[in-house]
Order: structure tokens, then C-alpha cells, then sequence
């Protein structure tokens, strides 16, 4: 009977520290990931081109102050990029993205509130996309034809019904500086430099200081290393076959496909991505 006693003593000593010390849950981070892309000919994340052509993207403008800034650096460069602008800012400075459309940017959309889509129903999703739309509208006089969903998070049933919906194609990226952590311009400017190759879809934002005084340096440093810029769908429509490659049992050469591939300059990319 001693025996039992202690025992039980035992086992409930140990049920009281698990209850006192549990294991604590996962933390929940709000950074931007990239979402897995899936869908040949839907979701995008850098295009396969021949030539030294990228796409320039910015997200989560307009700002009052700094995208005009950045357009006005644009210009002087004569170079086309993409906006992903957010339909809260879009109805409160219009002007803006009137401008940068006049002056031959694409504009995509990046949702009204920047929500996770990937969380949420899609009547929700749905009214942030239409709302955003309407705004766009309003502001250049045409419809965006591209979106990128907020933080890159977005489900494969979502990016089917979207397309079908919409006609949107679902835009991430192949480079990311992180700028949204804000590590100062020359960090901006390197990871930028160092991960862009042919046919990247770079991300940043218009909303940080430190991206725009990073752009100036940026851009003539791409320009010296041969990048050409284009908007986002002219990339797309540049899109070429990747070069097939002989087989090691010389059984000849597969025929030449514009098929997803894991490489990151594959288009459009169908393999799991760790782009944070």
C-alpha cells in the first residue's frame, strides 16, 4: 500500500510542473514571406528572359512624400516600375497614383488594409481587392490587371478563384531587401545588388525613408552592371523558354518548355520558395 501511495505522489508531482511550466506556443512574426507560387501562368515570382531586363516593384504607397520623391528619381532615370499600392492610400492621395500611371508605371493591387488573405474568407478578400480596384479605377482609368497579395501570404484555392474572378496575376518576387526592417540604405542597396540577376522581380517599398535614399545609388549601380527596367507585365511578355540541356545518357535533348521550374529565374516559379 506504501508503495501505491508513493507513487501516486509521484505521478501528481509531475502533472503540477507540466501544468506550472508548459510549453510555450510558436510567437507569431508579421514580416513579409513570399507565398509558394503553384500556378504556371497565374503566380509569378521572376520571369526567364533573354536579356538583362528586371522589374522594379514598390509596395504599400502611395506616400504623400516619398513617392513623389521616387517618381521624381524615376524619371530622371527614364525607368518604368510597378506600384503595389494599398487602397487606403490610393483614396486618400489619388493624385499621385494619376501621376505615376501618366507617366507610364503599372499599378497593381496590393489590397485596401494590407489584411493576411491567407486568414481570411473570401467575401473578405473579395472586398478588399474590390475596393482597391474601384480606387485604382478611379485614379488612372483602367483596371490594374496584376496583384500581390499582402505579406506574399495567399492559398492555392484563393489564387485560382482570384484569377477567374479578377483576371489578376498573382505577383511576388526573387529579390527582397527587407527594407521594411529598416537596416539603413547601403544594406538596402547591397542585398538588392547582390541577389538581382536577369529576369528578377525586385520588392521594396515606398513608405521608408531609407528606401528611397537608397534608390539613387541603387539604380546607377544596376545601370552600371548592364539592368534594363521594365514594368512588371512587360517582363511577363517577355518571357522565354529555358534552354533545355543534353541528358547524361545521351538519349537526346527534351524539347524546350516555358514549364516551372526550381530554378529562381524560372517563370513562372512552381517549387517551394524560402523567400522570407
Amino acid at each position: 500500500m506504501f508503495v501505491y501511495r508513493l507513487l501516486f505522489i509521484c505521478l501528481a508531482s509531475v502533472a503540477v510542473a507540466i501544468a506550472a511550466d508548459p510549453t510555450p506556443a510558436p510567437r507569431r512574426t508579421a514580416h513579409k514571406t513570399q507565398a509558394t507560387p503553384e500556378d504556371p501562368g497565374i503566380t509569378f515570382n521572376s520571369v526567364h528572359v533573354d536579356g538583362p531586363y528586371i522589374a522594379m516593384t514598390f509596395d504599400d504607397g502611395p506616400s504623400e512624400t516619398l513617392t513623389p520623391k521616387l517618381l521624381d528619381l524615376l524619371a530622371a532615370h527614364h525607368i518604368k516600375a510597378t506600384f503595389f499600392v494599398i487602397g487606403e492610400n490610393v483614396a486618400e492621395h489619388p493624385e499621385i497614383v494619376t501621376r505615376a500611371a501618366r507617366e507610364g508605371h503599372e499599378i497593381g493591387n496590393h489590397s485596401w488594409s494590407h489584411p493576411n488573405f491567407g486568414k481570411m474568407s473570401d467575401d473578405s478578400v473579395r472586398s478588399q481587392l474590390r475596393r482597391t480596384d474601384d480606387a485604382i479605377r478611379s485614379a488612372t482609368g483602367s483596371r490594374p490587371t496584376l496583384m500581390r497579395p499582402p505579406y506574399g501570404s495567399i492559398t492555392p484555392r484563393e489564387k485560382h478563384w482570384i484569377h477567374d474572378e479578377f483576371g489578376y496575376r498573382v505577383i511576388l518576387w526573387d529579390v527582397d531587401p527587407l527594407d521594411w526592417k529598416r537596416p539603413g540604405p547601403p544594406v538596402v542597396r547591397n542585398r538588392i545588388l547582390k541577389e538581382t540577376q536577369p529576369g528578377s522581380i525586385v520588392l521594396s517599398h515606398d513608405i521608408h525613408p531609407g528606401t528611397i535614399e537608397a534608390m539613387p545609388s541603387t539604380l546607377d549601380a544596376l545601370e552600371a552592371k548592364g539592368f534594363k527596367f521594365v514594368t512588371v507585365s512587360e517582363l511577363i511578355r517577355m518571357a522565354t523558354p529555358k534552354p533545355s540541356h543534353p541528358s547524361p545518357q545521351g538519349g537526346g535533348n527534351p524539347p524546350a518548355s516555358a514549364t516551372p521550374s526550381p530554378s529562381p529565374s524560372a517563370t513562372p516559379m512552381q517549387q517551394p520558395s524560402t523567400t522570407p
